[in-house]
């Protein structure tokens, strides 16, 4: 592994860490200042909000400028919202809109940050070890989301959020400075700069001509809304005829595991059509979805949500290593701002939706409902011959090398 990936790989983990601190301390937080699921509410949503307006604009920036200087900007501008909201912490303020406002900030940070972290990839990596950069970022990514939660919850506990808050702002002003000696050694290939609308209008024309990219991703999409609904109808369930909440934490953490195992794997496994490969992971979710509607019995449920959570696992580098390899890198941010911004919009529509519709119809046929589109959407990708194909390497050359300083 060169230096420039070891890097690389050092400054994306601690800013996983850092992103999966920040849930669980602003929830303590706003609880104990007020209590109030509304303003828990509007501190959440106003996070949500900018990365979903933001992207398409955050795509057109990672094309026009060095991915690691955004990725930079990105991290400094979370660093300082987040020791912002510490400074509040730590003083005993806590006002709402001070705490919404600056979860904006770190919402825009996230949207700047999503495209180019892919940019800076493909130019930081040499293609054949893409792979597997992808899947040790995957693997470090699902590691800070188990144990982030414990992590700021014991802090805020032991010494109160703002102490969490300046954690994770000092862990992102890290991941900055451990990108910032990155440079490249010769200027990408770009285009050459035009209008804001013309560049983003060529975005979703480049969009267009992979029907590939637009078949999958909202195949995504739809596994993302399913997995709304089953995050929020599971826990009923489970508690209702699996057996009680503690049913619930097994078949969560063994996904976990599962989900672990899958992006461990994923790399190693041989695969020529990682396309299909990925296509067949994100329809595995199908199973737990048809599990939990009827329901199952426990040890059913619990492999069928395993199953599925280690077919995202597979999935997610090897999605990440074909966009890097089929998409031209000059657009890479623009497209791949689409994928994100499909993404996190699904899922919290079906959190949003998700009761409403189970207290008109029950829980078992939106549940089985979900799980036919999940595996018609995902499973009809493979009928794309650029998904059957096998992948031909881009010449030597083609991308732009970064080393450290």
């Amino acid at each position: 592994m060169s230096s420039p990936t070891r890097r690389l790989l050092t400054g994306r983990t601690i800013a996983a860490l850092a992103t999966a601190l920040i849930p669980t301390t602003l929830t303590l937080a706003v609880v104990r200042a007020t209590g109030s699921a509304a303003d828990l509410g509007l501190v959440l949503a106003c996070e949500l909000l900018p990365m979903l307006v933001l992207l398409p604009v955050a795509g057109v920036i990672a094309d026009r400028f060095p991915p690691q200087r955004i990725v930079l900007a990105a991290d400094l501008l979370r660093g300082a919202a987040q020791l912002a909201i510490a400074a509040e912490l730590l003083t005993g303020v806590a006002r709402i809109p001070d705490l919404a406002a600056l979860s904006a900030l770190t919402g825009a940070g996230v949207a700047f940050g999503t495209p180019a972290v892919r940019t800076l990839i493909a130019a930081v990596v040499a293609e054949p070890e893409r792979l597997r950069t992808n899947a040790r970022l995957g693997v470090a990514t699902g590691l800070a989301q188990v144990t982030a939660p414990a992590m700021a919850g014991a802090l805020v506990l032991a010494v109160g959020a703002g102490w969490s808050s300046l954690l994770t702002g000092g862990l992102f002003v890290g991941s900055a400075l451990t990108l910032g000696g990155l440079r490249p050694v010769r200027a990408a290939r770009r285009n050459p700069r035009r209008a804001f609308i013309t560049e983003l209008g060529e975005g979703w024309a480049e969009t267009r001509r992979h029907p590939w990219f637009l078949a999958s991703v909202l195949g995504h999409g739809v596994w993302h809304l399913a997995a709304g609904f089953l995050l929020t109808l599971g826990p009923l369930i489970a508690v209702r005829h699996l057996g009680g909440e503690t049913s619930w934490v097994i078949i969560t953490q063994l996904g976990t595991a599962g989900l672990l195992a899958g992006v461990y794997v994923a790399p190693r496994l041989p695969v020529s059509r990682p396309l299909m490969a990925a296509a067949v992971g994100a329809a595995a979710y199908a199973l737990p979805m048809a599990a939990f509607a009827v329901p199952m019995p426990m040890v059913l449920v619990t492999i069928a949500y395993c199953a599925a959570m280690f077919g995202l696992g597979v999935l997610s580098p090897l999605w990440e290593t074909a966009m890097q390899q089929r998409i031209p890198e000059e657009a890479l941010g623009r497209v791949g701002s689409f994928d994100g911004l499909i993404s996190f919009a699904s899922r919290p529509l079906g959190l949003a939706v998700a009761a409403p519709i189970a207290a008109l119809t029950g829980a078992t046929a939106p549940l089985l409902i979900g799980a036919v589109l999940v595996a018609a959407a995902n499973l009809a990708v493979l009928a794309i011959p650029d998904v059957r194909r096998v992948p031909v390497p881009r010449t030597a050359g083609h991308r732009p090398e970064l080393t450290s300083t």
